[in-house]
């Protein structure tokens, strides 16, 4: 199956994993509504809506750059509403917009966990809502949070609360609108990754080059994400998935190929439940 002629509406996608996703099905020949924030060059973080843009388009696809911060009510709803206009409809949203802050609750400003629930819950929330009159109408529509699955535990939660909360958030958004639209058939799921991620987050706040090299390349995630845009809406939903135990049931078995160093051990994430099992030959070191 493809992509091709399909629209994607992405948070987040002026770079790393929403970018990524965005450059997976504009391979295909997908249209793709970039939301993001960034629209001039941000002295710390690559890409803006404008140059991720010019990459969509030079690998094979529509795209159509729009400026949106998800916590403005009014902005998202124009965007969508724009996005199906120029494109003529809406197939597949990507909630993968997102903000981080890893801090203990005493060292937590109330600023930083207020954006967090904006950006996170809030903002996968809002996005959701606007976009549901629109994927009722396509043919195989599909809603997908970039969120862990829903492990309880107080180990993902004692270090970094406030972030916890805001991401598991993103994650009961999925469970309940599942439930929601599953009479629909519009398919709402989860996706997450086992090792991190090269993207910007990793290097300016979670560890640095050490642990880029450390990391897996976000087409893993791109990849995944494909896979599932192309299950069936009726019935592949309400799905909490991590990025490589996925593939592996898709008949990947060459993971070696998303690794960023392949001499260096890959690093455990966030939010990776012990019950669900690396792929045979992946080995990844636990988070401490």
């Amino acid at each position: 199956m493809s992509l091709a002629g399909k629209t994607l509406f992405i948070t987040g996608a002026s770079r790393g994993i929403g970018l990524a996703i965005a450059l997976r099905a504009a391979r295909d020949g997908a249209n793709v509504a970039i939301a993001a924030k960034t629209e001039a060059p941000h002295p710390k973080l690559p890409g803006t809506i404008h140059t991720a843009a010019a990459e969509i388009a030079a690998a094979g696809g529509r795209a159509l750059p729009l400026c949106v911060d998800v916590r403005d009510e009014a902005a998202v709803a124009t965007a969508i509403d724009q996005a199906a206009a120029h494109f003529g409809g809406l197939d597949i949203v990507v909630n993968n917009a997102s903000a981080i802050s890893p801090t203990p609750v005493a060292a937590t400003d109330m600023r930083r966990f207020d954006l967090m629930h904006q950006v996170n819950a809030r903002g996968t929330f809002l996005v959701c809502k606007y976009a549901i009159p629109h994927l009722a109408r396509a043919a195989n529509p599909h809603i997908l949070m970039i969120s862990p699955p829903l492990d309880m535990r107080e180990r993902w939660f004692a270090p970094h609360t406030a972030y916890s909360l805001a991401k598991f958030g993103m994650s009961l958004v999925a469970l309940g609108l599942a439930g929601e639209l599953r009479a629909q058939g519009i398919a709402v799921n989860a996706l997450w990754p086992r090792t991190t991620i090269a993207t910007s987050a990793i290097r300016n706040l979670l560890g640095g080059d050490e642990v880029m090299r450390r990391s897996r390349t976000p087409d893993i995630l791109a990849d995944a994400a494909h896979a599932i845009f192309e299950k069936p809406a009726k019935s592949f939903t309400g799905q909490f998935l991590i990025d490589d135990t996925f593939l592996a049931g898709e008949g990947v078995t060459d993971f070696d190929r998303y690794r960023v160093d392949r001499n260096e051990p890959l690093q455990a994430d966030f939010f990776v439940p012990d019950d669900i099992p690396a792929p045979p030959g992946v080995s990844v070191a636990p988070r401490v």
